[in-house]
């Protein structure tokens, strides 16, 4: 399929699932001649990859759909897409289709790869196409990707998710779980070996309950110890993993394997019992401090994140008081804290109890102020030690310095050459920010 070549714009929100996404759509578009233009009153073909997990995450789309109204006056043959898990919601694309009639494209999560027939009809059309599926039973292989680096990638292992938290959307947009095979799970990674990736990230929205739709008997931990041996990838990291399904011999297998990154993100979302039961994560407090206190134990040093939900329906400041003491117990290097929002379509939305603003909001700084205190001693710990980093480009805030990953999944700023880029070279840490860490790279640039 060729066409001339046209500008095209890729705005992005979410999670690194929607991250993904649009490396597999910018590849599309790259197959069909469209050059990415940096900014979107250059481009012939906007597109909103949308999020639905958040309530922020919605308003900043409807919001910059206003933007991309006087867009559409000023080039009326820009072609405006939206697509993402906003779009599986009925009364979104309701809302799309009366309120943003200058809207050209609507597409979802499970039609992704027919997206280059879509765009064409779309060109060839007046008014709003839209192709929302349902479901998809059959995982779509083989699919472009436009990587945003050539170091480091994101690979699917699986999509959907089977847990139904009350007060998550997810199951509702990206489906029921579907595990790939792991053949082409390895067949992908050795590609990407071949192009010089030396560390990749699987993706599912439940990585521990990979397998469990696939005939053969393979599991997470059996998938990691295939990837370990493939030869060039040096990293594997993982998101995200739910404490209910993490296993003793998924354990095993991070303390077993080398090139597995000693970080792990395990969500927790809440710290008392009650609002865990309410939220339907199949765990408690007790369960899960164990199985922290267990991997601490068996892989000295790592690095544990996690998202925390407050202002869940029902909660009280004691409940409250427990998610303070559990993220104080297991000193959490860092942590995504959200206000709870009401998710059109979830159990949680009907919940009579809802906590007034300003309970949040007051719970929500507290939270805040620890898990930054606790970020921020953490990092101070390590200052002194030589640590691997990955270096991924220059720092966005300081053109002079690069700007890489420790295998904890630290983000280091340190002085080096553009040379370096892609590859893992030593640095010592000189300075600990909470968010961030300063060093110094001791090698000679022959060196690296």
């Amino acid at each position: 399929m060729i066409m001339n070549e046209k500008c095209f714009h890729i705005k992005t929100y979410g999670c690194q699932m929607n991250e993904h996404d649009s490396e597999k759509l910018a590849a599309m578009l790259a197959q069909m001649n469209y050059l990415e233009a940096d900014r979107l009153d250059q481009a012939d073909l906007i597109i909103l990859n949308t999020c639905c997990v958040r309530e922020n995450a919605e308003l900043k789309v409807y919001g910059n759909l206003g933007e991309m109204k006087h867009l559409k006056e000023k080039n009326p043959d820009l072609i405006l897409a939206i697509c993402g898990c906003m779009m599986q919601q009925n009364h979104v694309v309701e809302k799309i289709r009366k309120s943003y009639p200058f809207v050209d494209l609507v597409f979802g999560t499970h039609n992704l790869h027919r997206f280059p027939e879509l765009l064409v009809n779309a060109q060839s059309m007046e008014g709003l196409l839209v192709e929302v599926w349902d479901n998809e039973e059959e995982i779509a292989e083989d699919l472009p990707v436009e990587r945003k680096y050539v170091s480091k990638a994101f690979v699917n292992i699986m999509y959907g998710c089977n847990n139904f938290c009350s007060y998550c959307i997810v199951p509702y947009t990206r489906g029921r779980e579907r595990s790939r095979e792991p053949e082409k799970i390895l067949e992908e990674i050795h590609q990407l070996a071949a192009q010089g990736t030396v560390e990749v990230t699987l993706l599912g929205q439940n990585v521990n309950s990979y397998g469990k739709t696939l005939g053969e008997k393979v599991d997470f931990a059996d998938l990691l110890y295939l990837i370990h041996g493939v030869p060039g990838i040096q990293r594997i990291r993982f998101m995200t993993s739910h404490p209910a399904d993490f296993s003793e011999k998924l354990m095993e297998a991070m303390a077993n394997l080398k090139k597995v990154c000693n970080h792990l993100h395990l969500p927790v979302q809440a710290g008392s019992n009650r609002i865990l039961k309410e939220m339907n994560r199949k765990y408690t407090r007790e369960t899960y401090l164990d199985k922290v206190q267990k991997l601490k134990s068996k892989i000295p040093g790592i690095a544990i994140t996690t998202d925390i939900i407050v202002g869940f329906p029902g909660e009280t400041d004691e409940d409250f008081e427990d998610t303070l003491t559990l993220v104080k117990a297991v000193g959490y290097d860092a942590a995504f804290t959200f206000l709870y929002s009401v998710r059109t379509g979830t159990p949680a939305a009907e919940m009579k109890n809802q906590v007034a603003d300003e309970d949040k909001m007051r719970r929500f700084n507290q939270l805040v102020a620890a898990v930054n205190e606790m970020g921020l001693a953490n990092n101070q710990r390590i200052m002194g030690e030589t640590l691997s980093v990955l270096v991924e480009g220059i720092s966005k805030n300081n053109p002079d310095r690069l700007t890489g990953r420790t295998e904890t999944h630290k983000l280091v700023n340190f002085a080096g050459k553009k040379e370096w880029i892609g590859r893992i070279v030593p640095v010592t840490i000189t300075d600990a920010k909470t968010f961030s860490l300063l060093g110094v790279c001791p090698l000679e640039d022959d060196d690296v």
